[in-house]
């Protein structure tokens, strides 16, 4: 019986993992959950899975999620929060595995403490990667901590890597469906509305993901993911755009070979390969080979999604200006979904802010912290100028 922290319970990847343990009883429990903020939630998932510690974002969240267990009679779980309380649950002596599913680097500290308390990682959440991933990988390296990739693309390169050696490795491939613009003709990008850019033709996801999938931002990150995960240049780490999303990704071996990893879009495919590795169990998550009737591949468009280009630049340069990427994105992205720039202005902010990053590779998290802090109050800066102009 493996027992599960599962960092971010209540988002998708959250509910997914639980959905796996309800269909494997005899492999996986709940042994902690960290919350968030979505207190109707986090009460049935207690009611359900009975963990041992269950953190919420503030105190307040917390005092009321534990007069609601105690108004029903629920008793034995602790309940906490904030920082300190997701990396009580990462740390935990009864979990024997942590799914890292909390979005941004506000799950930061409490995968660092999984890794350094000998935890094995399922790993969702790409922006710990991209931000700290110098860090993570080198400490998890030092107590041969495995990081398993939950991500769709990084999950299929880990099961095509499983057939080769490292140094036979010509190069990787993350697939991108190309979001809703990639045929839209670039006059029309300056009106794109937030309702637009969440209309994934794919996948269901939440709305930064979905909006980072509009300007290929979420790839470029991945990039910069798969870098660190895989110990890769980025001139090894290549994307192509795959509009039937079918292909997750593609392993390219020194000798022409190239293996695909193929399979339904259900995120509870790669939760389940993360959990078991290196076991696959049965499962009920068939794919219709009817579908690979037609399969289109070609080249991203940089000037169409310029933020591909600067996370590129930024996998190269490594340190701050990873940091720098997903922070100027995260703040711009918020930005535009309350309308207060233009799709367009993504970008623009971000380049904005890698163009005043001096080159530095934090050392610790608590630097990684700053330096993400730093980059989101220039980005701020940014927007606010931009709005001045106008």
């Amino acid at each position: 019986m493996k027992r599960l922290a599962i960092l971010g319970s209540t988002g998708s990847i959250g509910q997914s993992t639980l959905s796996i343990v309800e269909s494997y009883p005899e492999r996986y429990s709940v042994a902690t959950l960290a919350a968030g903020r979505n207190i109707e939630a986090a009460f049935e998932q207690v009611e359900r899975w009975r963990p041992r510690m269950i953190s919420l974002a503030t105190g307040e969240l917390a005092s009321q999620l534990a007069r609601r267990l105690r108004e029903k009679g629920i008793t034995g779980v602790e309940v906490i929060w904030g920082t300190a309380g997701s990396v009580a649950c990462a740390t935990h002596p009864e979990a024997d595995f942590v799914v890292s599913a909390i979005v941004g680097v506000a799950g930061l500290e409490a995968t660092h403490a999984a890794i350094l308390a000998g935890k094995p990682i399922g790993l969702a959440n790409k922006e710990c990667m991209v931000a700290a991933g110098e860090i993570l990988t080198r400490d998890a390296r030092l107590r041969n901590v495995p990081l398993l990739p939950i991500d769709s693309e990084h999950n299929a390169i880990h099961q095509c890597l499983r057939v080769g050696e490292r140094n036979e490795v010509k190069q990787i491939w993350l697939t991108a469906s190309g979001g809703p613009f990639r045929q839209l003709p670039l006059e029309d990008f300056a009106k794109i509305t937030p309702e637009q850019a969440l209309k994934h033709p794919t996948w269901v996801m939440g709305q930064r993901i979905t909006i980072d999938s509009a300007t290929m931002l979420n790839k470029g990150l991945e990039v910069i993911e798969a870098c660190r995960l895989f110990d890769l240049p980025p001139s090894q780490v290549r994307v192509t755009v795959h509009p039937q999303s079918t292909v997750h990704s593609l392993v390219e071996y020194v000798d022409g070979s190239i293996l695909a990893q193929i399979s339904v879009t259900d995120m509870r495919l790669p939760i389940l390969y993360a959990l078991a590795y290196p076991e696959r169990p049965a499962s009920s998550l068939t794919f219709d080979l009817a579908t690979l009737s037609r399969l289109d591949f070609e080249p991203p468009d940089f000037a169409r999604f310029p933020c591909l280009r600067l996370a590129y630049e930024a996998a190269e340069a490594g340190g701050a200006h990873s940091i720098a990427l997903n922070a100027a994105d995260e703040v711009a992205v918020e930005a535009f979904l309350r309308r207060g720039i233009p799709f367009s202005g993504i970008p623009r902010t971000i380049e904005e802010v890698l163009e005043e990053t001096p080159a530095h590779h934090p050392e610790t998290i608590a630097g990684v912290l700053e330096a993400d802090s730093q980059a989101r109050e220039r980005a701020r800066e940014v927007i606010s100028a931009a709005a001045m102009r106008v």
